[in-house]
């Protein structure tokens, strides 16, 4: 047999040492403590730089996130400051915000009033200094738009007890902060059927509408000031569009030509081997450690 030529043996050995520089570098990330990994929803390894491309083409991304986790948190904010750094200008919302507060939001990204007199007008959550304010700075810094996106609170609380119905009863200015009435809702869809379920029935049917509410207000507000050719990055919690469910029903249901872009967050203390309850609930697949303290 003749000897191989030289540029096959120059393959062999430059394959040689890349495949034993991944394994290596496989071995060293497994060994340390991990924060974070990042999988494609089929929970096949995906890279950063993945989710940064798909993110960057997408008409919405739903980042959907565990409340309590710093991590996941951090890397919203990072998702964000990629997409500038390659040139892409995002639109911003989060369900952290109620689309009555979208004026002192505004406000307060303008530079009108400070963080006191938004932390007085608005009904921020409890834990927004901490996990929220940082992006809402983010949009400051980068002359960003955020959107309220949520559904005002005492509005939810009145569908779980009237049922969607009774926003016909609401004045025109309440309305306003709704979407266009009647509220499409389908209580078949598994999530909102999982949610009554775990209620055990007390809940009535109402308890799954009062989430619809959130889901299509949500919807409402992102088709109503997103850009066209910019991306929308919308924090929202996990469960509003997991199983590309609640809030990405509600864009598909108005407008079904969307591309969604949807992440899934969820913890566990082993993050490079997926549980089979988490794979397929969306695009990507975010596992944070378990073990890492919570904000609150």
């Amino acid at each position: 047999m003749k000897n191989p030529p030289l540029f096959l043996l120059l393959w062999i050995l430059t394959s040689s040492v890349a495949w034993s520089q991944t394994k290596t570098q496989t071995k060293l990330m497994r060994d340390n403590p991990a924060a974070y990994a990042l999988y494609h929803g089929d929970g096949s390894p995906a890279k950063w730089t993945d989710l940064v491309a798909e993110a960057a083409g997408a008409d919405v991304v739903c980042f959907g996130e565990l409340h309590d986790d710093a991590v996941m948190h951090w890397l919203e904010q990072e998702l964000v400051r990629d997409l500038l750094a390659q040139g892409t200008i995002p639109n911003l919302g989060a369900e952290m915000f109620e689309a009555d507060d979208q004026l002192v939001v505004d406000e307060y990204l303008a530079g009108v009033v400070n963080l006191d007199k938004l932390e007085a007008a608005a009904n921020l959550w409890h834990n927004h200094a901490t996990d929220y304010h940082p992006l809402l700075d983010l949009a400051k810094e980068h002359g960003l738009t955020m959107t309220a996106t949520n559904v005002p609170r005492r509005y939810a609380s009145w569908v779980y007890k009237h049922g969607l119905n009774g926003l016909e009863d609401l004045s025109a200015d309440a309305r306003a902060y709704l979407p266009s009435l009647p509220v499409a809702y389908d209580p078949t869809l598994p999530g909102y059927e999982a949610m009554l379920a775990m209620a055990g029935g007390h809940g009535g049917e109402t308890l799954p509408m009062a989430q619809a509410i959130k889901d299509a207000t949500m919807a409402h507000w992102i088709l109503q000031t997103r850009t066209e050719g910019q991306p929308f990055v919308h924090v929202n919690g996990s469960y509003h569009s997991q199983d590309w469910e609640g809030i990405v029903w509600h864009l598909r249901h108005a407008n079904p030509e969307l591309n969604v872009l949807t992440l899934h967050g969820e913890t566990q203390v082993d993050v490079w081997v997926p549980d089979s309850s988490a794979l397929n609930r969306a695009d990507f697949l975010l596992l944070t450690q378990a073990q890492m303290t919570r904000t609150h």
